[in-house]
C-alpha cells in the first residue's frame, strides 16, 4: 500500500518539475529580450539627453524685459536722432547754399561772356572765349558732382533715418 501514494507524489512532483522547468525557460526567454532591449540602453540615455539650447520665459517676463531695455537705450537713441536731425539740416542748409552758390556762379558765367565780347575784329579774342568756354566747361563739371554729392548725401542721410527708426521700432513691445 505504500506503493500508490508513493507513485501519485512522484506523478505530482513530475507535474511541478515541468512547471518549474517551464517556467524557467520562460525566464530565460524573459531575461534574454529584456537583455537585447537594455544591452544599448546607455546610447538611448546620451540619445534622449535633453539639451536646452534656449531658455523659455513668459510673456509678462519678456515684455518686462523689452520695456527694461527701451527704457535704457531709449534716451540714447533719442539723442541719436536729435543729433541726426541736426546734421540733416546742416545738411539740407549747406545743400541750399551749394545750389544758391552754383546758381549764382552759373548767372556770373552767363553774363561773363556778353560783357567781356569786345569788337569782333579784337585781337586776342578769341583766346578770351576759349578761355571762359574752358572755365565753363570746368564749372559744369564742378556742379554736376556738387548735384552728386548732394543726391549721395540724401541717400545716406535717408538709410541713416531709416536705421534709426528700425532699430527704435524694434526695442518697444508690440
Amino acid at each position: 500500500m505504500s506503493n500508490p501514494p508513493l507513485n501519485s507524489t512522484i506523478a505530482s512532483l513530475t507535474g511541478c518539475v515541468a512547471s518549474l522547468q517551464n517556467s524557467q525557460r520562460l525566464l530565460d526567454s524573459s531575461i534574454s529580450i529584456l537583455d537585447s532591449g537594455v544591452r544599448d540602453f546607455p546610447r538611448i540615455k546620451k540619445v534622449l539627453q535633453c539639451t536646452r539650447h534656449f531658455e523659455l520665459i513668459s510673456e509678462p517676463t519678456l515684455y518686462a524685459a523689452q520695456t527694461a531695455l527701451a527704457d535704457e537705450i531709449g534716451p540714447e537713441v533719442e539723442h541719436l536722432l536729435r543729433r541726426v536731425e541736426q546734421h540733416l539740416s546742416k545738411m539740407e542748409r549747406r545743400e541750399k547754399a551749394l545750389i544758391a552758390k552754383s546758381e549764382l556762379q552759373e548767372g556770373r558765367l552767363q553774363q561773363k561772356p556778353t560783357m567781356s565780347r569786345g569788337p569782333v575784329g579784337r585781337p586776342g579774342s578769341r583766346a578770351g572765349n576759349n578761355a571762359n568756354a574752358e572755365k565753363l566747361k570746368i564749372l559744369k563739371s564742378k556742379k554736376e558732382r556738387l548735384n552728386h554729392t548732394l543726391e549721395r548725401l540724401g541717400i545716406q542721410a535717408g538709410h541713416k533715418e531709416r536705421q534709426l527708426r528700425m532699430t527704435m521700432n524694434y526695442g518697444r513691445p508690440a
